[in-house]
């Protein structure tokens, strides 16, 4: 699209290769979930056996996803992905909700909650200073979500927010540059991850007797295997998030036709087989029930477990601790850094369609990168994590990163009607089993976790629906809709 003088705008740099891409996917998936996680998902199954099952089948489920959405990235160039795909497979009101909500909290709260963690993390090593009580009692209520606590955990927020700023810089100087640092950090995060495993069952002191040692738990114990099975699962989709990111890179892979539909496949299963292989450790040195009573445990004092402390200490001694504050240090950072890079492409897709701010489209004339809306996205990140809110706020959006997650899986059917002679160098596997199969776990996720919000919120006097919360902040983005759909219809004319 050519500008008023008539002049092309300047476009995005193709600079990245397949190694590169998957890359970026590995390091943005993987993050603090797998360690944050299977303590929880121990104390609500009680099986190793369900516990690997879940991590298994979540991962299938996020394989068969990708797989969906791989022949529609196959189809198309633009930056932006699944903001272009719901674009073409649906209507630009439906990609424009999707970019809206990414930008308001589903992107940018993962760049804060994250980063947030690899501060958290290096709190075990630095003591960060605090402001006194009565400046960190200082809150701002917030309509719908809770209180803004700016000033609370000051010294943890300010290195939090010193981490965006560079990884945003970092990025904002090349895509060669971050490419890079993704590269070295997903690459060190698996080898990291690979050394606890080898040493887990090396030196480390457990059992294989641990894997048919179930514990009893009291939801499932009661009868409700399936419901905490899919409790089980929301876990393991968290851990697994971010599968989609790598499509936001579309106008910047080098033979993107082909190398994105590969990226997305490769990526999905390498996760799968880390994370299926970091838990079969877990299970051998720390027995499910242990997981799930020292879980139990922690939350009832408020603290924190991680299972991976324990299996870390249980062969390095007191060292154990530090080990493992180095591994989410080292796997947040490149999660926080493939995120940062990747999100930015769609403000930026918005902005080219002229349904977002127009600055947001411009490219950096020396380092052909979308420096405005990196900064910008940046910013907002940073707003987040002084409010304390981006926690809150995630919970909400997670629910609607899985309805976008099913329409994007539909469009498949929706984009083989509409545009059945453009070539696709990718078709899905499976078709159209694959895809559907893919939609009816989404859509039982989606309904499961509207239900259980309604009996969190009726039983347990929860002040949010949070999943209902989460539909009203996307519709605060229609006026903008309105407002930029207008003001494009009346500039065409």
């Amino acid at each position: 699209m050519a500008d008023q003088n008539g002049r092309k705008p300047l476009e995005l740099s193709r600079e990245l290769g397949l190694i590169a891409a998957i890359a970026c996917g590995v390091g943005s998936i993987i993050g603090s979930g797998i360690f944050k996680k299977p303590g929880l998902m121990a104390s609500q199954l009680g099986s190793p056996q369900l516990l690997i099952l879940v991590w298994v089948v979540a991962g299938i489920m996020t394989l068969f996803g990708a797989l969906s959405i791989a022949e529609i990235s196959g189809m198309f160039q633009d930056p932006g992905g699944q903001y272009i795909y719901f674009n073409k497979g649906f209507n630009n009101f439906v990609g424009y909700l999707y970019g809206w909500a990414v930008f308001i909290v589903i992107q940018t709260g993962s760049i804060a909650a994250i980063a947030y963690v690899f501060s958290d993390s290096m709190g075990y090593f630095v003591k960060f200073p605090r402001l006194p009580a009565a400046w960190e009692d200082f809150s701002i209520p917030i309509p719908f979500i809770g209180s803004m606590t700016p000033f609370r955990y000051i010294g943890l927020k300010l290195c939090t927010i010193a981490l965006i700023v560079f990884l945003t810089s970092i990025n904002y100087l090349g895509v060669k540059f971050g490419s890079a640092i993704q590269v070295i950090f997903s690459t060190l995060k698996v080898l990291v991850i690979a050394a606890i495993v080898v040493l887990a069952f090396t030196l480390g002191h457990g059992s294989f007797g641990n894997f048919v040692q179930s514990a009893a738990v009291g939801g499932a114990a009661s009868g409700s295997v399936f419901l905490m099975f899919i409790m089980a699962m929301a876990g393991a989709f968290w851990a697994y998030d971010a599968w989609i990111n790598v499509t936001y890179m579309s106008g910047e892979i080098k033979n993107v036709q082909k190398n994105l539909p590969r990226a997305m496949a490769i990526t999905v299963l390498i996760v799968i087989v880390v994370y299926v292989l970091v838990n079969l450790a877990y299970i051998y040195i720390i027995p499910v029930g242990d997981m799930a009573q020292k879980y139990r445990q922690a939350e009832a004092s408020g603290g924190n477990y991680l299972v991976a402390i324990d299996v870390a200490n249980n062969f390095l001694g007191n060292w154990g601790g530090a080990l493992i504050a180095v591994a989410i240090m080292i796997s947040t950072f490149g999660a926080v850094n493939g995120t940062t890079m990747m999100s930015a492409r769609v403000y930026f897709a918005m902005a080219r369609e002229r349904l977002f701010f127009r600055k947001l489209g411009n490219v950096h004339p020396r380092y052909r990168t979308p420096g405005n809306s990196l900064v910008v996205q940046g910013l907002w990140a940073s707003v987040l994590v002084l409010s304390g809110t981006f926690d809150q706020l995630t919970d909400m959006l997670i629910f609607v990163s899985w309805i976008f997650y099913a329409l994007a899986a539909a469009s498949v059917f929706t984009l083989r009607r509409k545009m059945a002679d453009v070539p696709r160098p990718y078709k899905v596997w499976g078709y159209p089993y694959t895809p559907i199969i893919f939609i009816f776990f989404a859509s039982v996720y989606i309904v499961f976790t509207l239900y259980t919000d309604i009996i969190n919120f009726t039983t347990h006097k929860v002040p949010l629906i949070n999943s209902l919360m989460g539909l009203l902040w996307v519709a605060i983005g229609i006026p903008g809709y309105i407002y930029w759909s207008l003001k494009k219809r009346k500039a065409d004319r």
